[in-house]
């Protein structure tokens, strides 16, 4: 897991700047109450309506990176349609590929995993209990009776439940895709258009020129950070196959996507992958001091990203508080599921960009900083 304790996300000023703006707090009791209202208002609506709002936020993400896709086109001299079409195209044509070559092993090793539990168990005494401990919670959680020992049948239903629960909300995100690209295919070719009409309809024109300088801050950082993020977390997963492969794991590919769509989500998703390397290694390589090589090279992988490369890229503009991003983590796995992990660290880093631009706001902007 990454050992950066100041996680990157997109920030729009830099802390020296950001301390020298006014921010000013409401000192109004009853608005404050009123804004809190209607927040809670706005994610009650999110979480009743996620099953078309997710896959709308998800295409907003996606046009951020594939506008340079569009704009290559265009350099090109081809239709924006026509750009975007390709783009949308490229990005169908990646996910089946994945798809298809990943889908097998996937599937084996989804079978198999649940065996390395009773299996370490059996083999490492001193970890009995708490794996025992584990199962427990597990069992009171589906609404099984408490203290019946599991057998190896149960061990497995128990972990399918877990691995059910944690990836449910991509159940929302297939059953939305269609969704997705239709939206996705439309902002690229008229998004402009839409955020053009958006400012138009403002009255005044100071509002008119902050409306502006807020779009053009979300599209230029998040743009760069997204960029930027991916192929720092291809280079992840890349290192992630060779290492598997080096210490005989099988189907390393499968590994190196893992590590890089677990990258995304940050602290949460390194973590998760240290426990799923556990498991990986223990199946392949058996019950011994060996079986720990795999995750902790992939420890030392995410330590040197978050130490080095991630700093060095990207800590000087985009730093967010890691407490307000943990929390975020945790506050959208539980909104919409293992998508809503994935996209936590784009939506606060909206929020603060936003925040940063509205002086009655800027007071959270500054606690959102990192």
């Amino acid at each position: 897991m990454s050992a950066d304790p100041h996680p990157v996300a997109p920030a729009t000023e830099t802390p020296h700047v950001a301390e020298r703006l006014p921010m000013p707090l409401p000192g109004d009791v009853r608005s404050v109450f009123q804004g809190g209202l209607f927040v809670l208002a706005c994610l009650g609506a999110l979480y009743a309506a996620s099953d078309i709002v997710l896959p709308i936020v998800l295409a907003f993400v996606l046009n951020l990176m594939l506008q340079p896709v569009v704009r290559l086109c265009e350099r090109l001299h081809l239709p924006r349609t026509l750009g975007a079409a390709v783009a949308v195209a490229l990005l169908i044509a990646v996910a089946a590929a994945l798809g298809m070559a990943l889908s097998g092993p996937a599937a084996t090793w989804a079978t198999r995993l649940p065996e390395a539990v009773p299996k370490l168990q059996s083999e490492l005494s001193f970890l009995a209990r708490p794996l025992t401990a584990v199962e427990d919670m597990l069992s009171r959680a589906q609404g099984s009776t408490a203290g019946i020992p599991l057998n190896s049948g149960a061990q497995q239903a128990s972990l399918a439940g877990l691995f059910g629960t944690l990836f449910s909300g991509t159940r929302t995100l297939a059953g939305g895709l269609f969704t997705t690209l239709l939206v996705l295919f439309y902002l690229l070719i008229f998004g402009e258009t839409f955020l053009r009409r958006t400012v138009e309809i403002l009255p005044r024109f100071n509002d008119k020129r902050l409306a502006v300088e807020i779009i053009a801050h979300i599209q230029h950082d998040l743009s760069v950070y997204l960029l930027t993020v991916s192929a720092v977390n291809a280079v992840v997963g890349l290192a992630t196959a060779g290492v598997m492969w080096l210490c005989g794991v099988g189907d390393p590919v499968l590994w190196g996507f893992a590590a890089f769509v677990l990258n995304f989500v940050p602290i949460l998703g390194p973590m998760t992958g240290v426990v799923l390397f556990v498991l990986v290694g223990a199946l392949s390589l058996g019950v011994h001091w060996a079986a720990l090589l795999p995750p902790a090279l992939y420890f030392g992988i995410h330590f040197m990203e978050g130490e080095m490369i991630t700093p060095l890229l990207m800590a000087r503009r985009f730093t967010i508080n890691p407490v307000a991003l943990v929390l975020a983590l945790v506050f959208w796995y539980w909104m919409w599921g293992i998508v809503g992990a994935v996209l936590a660290v784009p939506m606060v880093a909206i929020a603060k960009i936003i925040c940063d631009n509205i002086p009655p706001l800027r007071a959270f902007g500054h606690f959102l900083e990192g």
